[in-house]
């Protein structure tokens, strides 16, 4: 694992509590999607840690990108009022453009079905605290893979690992894209794609559940419908699943995990959606002021 991530991890760990008094630093949370967990836990965490916080829920409609400004001029001039910029935006990319135009720090929180590092670190900081060893560890990523910019950063993190076996589970018309697939081939990674849920619950880790995200099919309903519901984690997949292995979820569920199986302590995604504030904590911290 490279350094830096193992720096961020460590000082999740601590949870950073008391405060640093990040005071007089300020994060502008850039969003052009909606979002609740990535959203608040940023905000949250600099305010944790003592800083300030400039935010806009909805940039695509409720900023200046609404009378066409550019992505380019936003960004310089939301850099003039904070110290770093946390962005989501809808188009794969753009978190590039936006670290190439600032002279501070932007994080990119989602853009498009392109990446969304942040989570993927909290997810694995989520299986490190779950499971302990990382190492040698089965995953299913199932639902969405094609449009889910979470299982992709996590494919991408699990690669840093020793002996990690991925599978892929998903319909045929969102299966995990090519790029993913030949990445973790150069990185001498075993994945394989299956159709049997309840037979990889049995023999994985971590079962890492997602939404088949209806806005990205468009007016194709058809193909949302056929995929729609045809993975689902409920107690009958639970009943298969090692004592020590867990279930995941980025959140926004709608139906793919029934609520039944909330109550089961393998059910980790809510815990897993609090570690977001301990790793954007550790994050801010290292961005700011360094180890």
């Amino acid at each position: 694992m490279y350094p830096r991530i193992s720096r961020i991890m460590n000082l999740a760990y601590l949870n950073l509590v008391p405060s640093l008094n990040l005071n007089p630093f300020s994060i502008a949370t850039l969003f052009y999607e909606p979002s609740t967990r990535t959203r608040l836990s940023f905000e949250s965490a600099m305010k944790c840690l003592g800083g300030e916080v400039l935010t806009t829920e909805n940039a695509r409609e409720f900023s200046s990108a609404a009378k066409g400004e550019t992505l380019e001029d936003s960004i310089r001039t939301v850099e003039g009022y904070s110290d770093i910029i946390v962005m989501r935006h809808f188009e794969s990319g753009a978190a590039r453009r936006a670290a190439m135009t600032a002279n501070i720090p932007v994080i990119n929180d989602g853009d498009g079905p392109g990446q969304h590092p942040s989570q993927a670190l909290l997810d694995v900081y989520t299986i490190e605290r779950e499971i302990a060893n990382m190492d040698g560890i089965k995953v299913a990523l199932v639902g969405d893979l094609a449009n889910g910019r979470t299982v992709r950063s996590l494919a991408y993190l699990l690669a840093k690992y020793n002996d990690v076996k991925i599978y892929f589970v998903s319909p045929e018309v969102v299966k995990m894209k090519e790029d993913i697939e030949e990445y973790l081939t150069l990185k001498g990674v075993e994945w394989e794609e299956s159709a049997d849920l309840k037979e990889l619950a049995s023999k994985c880790d971590v079962v890492y559940q997602t939404r088949i995200q209806k806005e990205h099919f468009g007016e194709r309903s058809d193909l949302y419908e056929e995929a729609h519901g045809k993975y689902i984690i409920d107690r009958d997949v639970l009943g298969v699943m090692q004592k020590h292995a867990i279930v995941m979820h980025p959140l926004p569920r709608l139906d793919e995990i029934t609520v039944d199986v909330d109550g089961d302590p393998r059910a980790a995604y809510f815990r897993q959606a609090k570690n977001g504030l301990y790793i954007r904590m550790a994050l801010l911290k290292l961005l700011l002021v360094g180890w």
